[in-house]
């Protein structure tokens, strides 16, 4: 990447209350890596006044699909960059307990004081991908999200790239399970803004079957725009040097999301149409996420959903490619689960 993706700075400006920023990062360690996913959320919350969501959140879903959860309550212990990605949150405590975020470098290390295990990690970053066409990055939802028009702001920082490093689980008898890793598949995005996020969908795979240069997100939700309410979804690819892109300004984006279990999107712009069908019968993990009164269980994950991918040219329906994983990122989030969301309805 050769400038830094738009929105990869801190945006809190001093004023905005309520506020949050939320950051998400993702290793996929391929079969002879351990077949495993790590992925670390933090978010952070109304730094500039003393509210019920005052304060910081580190979340990892680990190997096995193991839930870890620390507050960071102190947002002095808070820091961030304005212009790139750097980020970090410390705690005191009896024993040393931090992380620290770029777009070249990720290390921490926390503990869980009930059952007295710890975490930690360090892994170096090789970036592939940012979001839009190689050496030209743009913003996920468009230039209008320079102006802070839609809530909340989403954007993906890297799309695509290489994590070479260790993360490691030791439990209270001492117990050590490591996992060490040479380039595995990472990923990274963001969210942030006053207004927090009703409903949603997300799916993220960059550790396709015979695809090593394939990476994929793709997302819906209801979001604000001035104030007022509106269904959007997204599909996003980079394969191979190229970047397909399907939203709203360049073509239809239809989808039908069950409560759990099944993603089907489909969506199609001047030149190409992609399907994505993703599925899963394991039971997930419920994940907190920022809300107006702090962080609550409102998200289900699992990162080891199955995937299909279908990409075609329209002109002559040419099938570009075929793809497939067992290690797709698959959630639902926010409230009104009942039933089978299909948009349009």
């Amino acid at each position: 990447m050769t400038r830094p993706t738009p929105h990869s700075g801190y945006h809190w400006q001093g004023r905005q209350q309520p506020f949050f920023e939320g950051w998400y990062y993702r290793l996929t360690l391929l079969p002879h890596q351990g077949n495993q996913t790590i992925a670390f959320m933090y978010s952070l919350q109304d730094p500039g006044a003393q509210t019920a969501a005052s304060g910081g959140t580190v979340q990892i879903l680990g190997p096995d699909e193991q839930y870890f959860c620390r507050s960071l309550p102190d947002v002095s212990q808070f820091w961030a960059w304005r212009h790139r990605l750097g980020h970090g949150h410390s705690r005191s405590s009896s024993i040393p307990e931090s992380y620290r975020a770029t777009d070249t470098l990720h290390e921490g290390q926390f503990w869980n004081p009930a059952s007295a295990q710890i975490v930690r990690w360090h892994y170096t970053l090789e970036p592939v991908y940012g979001w839009g066409d190689p050496g030209y990055p743009q913003s996920t939802a468009g230039w209008l999200s320079q102006f802070q028009i839609f809530e909340p702001g989403w954007q993906i920082l890297m799309a695509h790239g290489y994590a070479t490093g260790w993360f490691e689980r030791i439990d209270a008898d001492g117990k050590t399970v490591r996992f060490d890793f040479d380039k595995a598949p990472a990923y990274s995005e963001k969210n942030w803004g006053g207004a927090f996020p009703q409903k949603w969908f997300w799916i993220q795979c960059n550790a396709f079957e015979q695809e090593p240069d394939l990476t994929l997100t793709s997302g819906g939700g209801i979001r604000q725009v001035l104030g007022q309410r509106e269904s959007v979804g997204m599909v996003g690819i980079h394969h191979q040097g190229k970047f397909y892109e399907f939203v709203p300004w360049n073509g239809n984006v239809s989808w039908q999301v069950s409560p759990w279990g099944s993603w089907r999107i489909w969506a199609e712009q001047k030149d190409y149409a992609v399907e994505l069908m993703g599925q899963t019968d394991l039971a997930g993990v419920n994940i907190r996420v920022p809300t107006a009164t702090g962080m609550e269980f409102l998200c289900r994950d699992t990162t080891q959903g199955q995937l299909l991918l279908t990409l075609w040219q329209k002109r002559g329906h040419k099938k570009i490619l075929s793809a497939q994983s067992q290690q797709a990122g698959l959630e639902i989030g926010g409230s009104d689960w009942d039933e089978i969301w299909q948009h349009p309805s």
